[in-house]
């Protein structure tokens, strides 16, 4: 988005991470202003394409919006010393903290995407212990149980265990370019399995005892949403080739959840082959507009 500006985010602890802040001319006529902020998934990035035509539809539409970077992420590995991963919630906590105290004013939705989406869920379970004030959360085709995800991902497509591999060892050579005297990934680069790299690095370098416990750490289940009281839309396909659909459908019923589980989409994806914002893209604009969208 041209309209973008880099906004480096204080998010305590001297944790920062990039994001892009793009401010609309015209607000469309709302009276408060709007901002949403938008997190992308595993190894995507601010400009991961989903991201940003979402970005684009809803400053189209009078929204502030902020593409946020998680840590590593958007090659942002010189910003931060210590390792992503995905418990890190801490910090995504401290980012909206400081762009709700730096905007006060704004009514502030948050946007989600795959790994993105699980950040979303449990950012909403913890924002009044937090006291975030979200006004609504929307979280797309979300990871529900990371041990499903990453049995799927190594057993599914070739492509896709290829192209995450390649992702995330792209991002290591960096890591350890940037902070020579503190990382050496040459055992880990070696390795041709998401399931193996993951166990390597849960020992090496997180303090969780094992693969399991790391996984179950991040794993939205009944417990995990107890906290959930942000109006928040959950959107998920049928045809996700990364995540399976049936993970959704083990989640309790809750008053403040809404679930939507489309035929088709993909992973992210809801591209309908014509011109023109997507059903995805036109829904959350409804959604965040407050207006009632169709499932």
């Amino acid at each position: 988005m041209a309209a973008s500006r880099k906004k480096l985010v204080e998010c305590g602890d001297g944790v920062r991470l990039l994001g892009f802040h793009a401010v609309p001319h015209d607000r469309r006529g709302s009276k408060v202003p709007r901002m949403a902020i938008l997190l992308h998934g595993w190894h995507g990035s601010a400009n991961s394409p989903d991201v940003v035509s979402l970005a684009q539809h809803l400053f189209l539409r009078g929204f502030e919006v902020i593409r946020l970077n998680l840590r590593d992420h958007g090659e942002t590995e010189h910003l931060n010393r210590d390792l992503f991963h995905s418990c890190r919630l801490a910090e995504v906590v401290g980012a909206v903290r400081s762009l709700q105290n730096k905007h006060p004013r704004h009514e502030l939705t948050f946007v989600g995407f795959s790994l993105g989406g699980n950040f979303a869920l449990r950012l909403g379970a913890h924002a009044r212990s937090e006291e975030l004030d979200l006004a609504r959360i929307v979280a797309v085709c979300p990871v529900i149980d990371p041990a499903n995800a990453l049995s799927r991902l190594d057993s599914g497509s070739l492509i896709y265990r290829r192209y995450f591999i390649g992702k995330w060892r792209r991002s290591l050579r960096r890591k350890s370019a940037t902070w020579p005297r503190r990382y050496d990934f040459s055992e880990m680069l070696r390795m041709s399995s998401l399931t193996q790299m993951t166990d390597h690095f849960v020992r090496r370098y997180t303090d969780y005892p094992s693969l399991n416990h790391y996984l179950e750490s991040y794993t939205i289940g009944g417990d995990t949403l107890r906290g959930l009281d942000v109006n928040t839309w959950l959107i998920a396909a049928t045809d996700d080739p990364i995540l399976p659909v049936e993970d959704v459908g083990r989640l309790p019923p809750l008053r403040q959840l809404r679930i939507t589980r489309t035929r088709y989409g993909g992973h992210c994806g809801y591209c309908e082959g014509r011109p023109g914002p997507s059903w995805l893209e036109r829904s959350i604009g409804r959604m965040l507009s407050g207006r009632s969208v169709a499932s």
